[in-house]
């Protein structure tokens, strides 16, 4: 069994990354960097799930592959998919010189923002239904 601490600090850690995008989404034009902290939020998120049932730890950013080891699990977790594929790209994209043009706005923020309260309620769901 999974001691439930360990699950407790990685959503707390979630919380945090969310918590500090969203403090500063108002009043920042960085909102490359603020969605690069949502896309966080969601990964760990996804990784509390992950070791809460003991799956398969993957040392990754890639929202989607966390995703598919979390539906071994819970597939109905599938409901998150898309939040999941928006939220993926900001890893890359916000972090490193790329190729192809990047341009993020408010919008994409407060999208990014919607995305990730759609799986921090979800995962946080699962994780009480089952006494996580």
């Amino acid at each position: 069994m999974v001691d439930r601490r360990l699950i407790e600090e990685w959503i707390k850690k979630a919380d945090e990354d969310s918590g500090f995008a969203s403090s500063i989404i108002e009043n920042s034009t960085y909102f490359a960097q603020i969605c690069f902290h949502y896309q966080q939020a969601a990964e760990k998120y996804l990784k509390s799930f992950i070791i809460a049932y003991d799956l398969e730890f993957s040392k990754i950013h890639d929202l989607i592959k966390l995703l598919n080891t979390c539906l071994l699990k819970e597939p109905s977790l599938s409901i998150i998919q898309d939040e999941c594929i928006y939220l993926n790209r900001f890893y890359i994209d916000t972090r490193y010189p790329v190729h192809w043009p990047t341009h993020y706005t408010k919008e994409d923020a407060l999208n990014a923002k919607k995305s990730t309260e759609n799986i921090s309620s979800t995962i946080k769901k699962y994780l009480r239904e089952y006494n996580m």
